[in-house]
């Protein structure tokens, strides 16, 4: 399957936020980032656009992105994150990737399939972090 599913996890929330990306058709993990503070729906939304910009810098077309997160999935279709997020010195890096973020998608309209993984029917999604209680 010519795929990557991306997720994030956090411990808190806020509290200390990673992502990653992992290719569906061997199971290796494309990208890893964190753990800075954050939300988790912060980390989905940011594992998104990482995965899309890595996919066009590479140069990669045919891959489909999954993800779990509803929220993240919205966010990115409307090019604007809809966090509640207080900015601090704990979180300073975290809003300025979420601003970063929402710059690229609006200045790279065309995006490949972002879909959202069925948990229900297909499990965990193969990037999840395996830290669910």
């Amino acid at each position: 399957m010519k795929a990557w599913c991306v997720d994030a996890a956090c411990s808190g929330n806020p509290g200390k936020m990673e992502y990653r990306g992992v290719d569906l058709s061997d199971g290796h993990e494309v990208f890893h980032f964190g753990p800075i503070q954050g939300t988790n729906n912060i980390g989905e939304f940011l594992a998104i656009v990482h995965a899309v910009a890595l996919m066009k810098r590479r140069g990669i077309t045919d891959i489909t992105i999954y993800s779990d997160s509803v929220s993240a999935l919205a966010w990115v279709r409307n090019r604007k994150a809809k966090t509640t997020l207080k900015e601090n010195d704990e979180t300073r890096e975290a809003l300025m990737l979420v601003r970063r973020a929402e710059a690229w998608l609006r200045a790279n309209p065309d995006l490949p399939p972002i879909c959202k993984w069925n948990t229900k029917e297909l499990g965990e999604i193969p990037a999840d972090f395996g830290r669910k209680k």
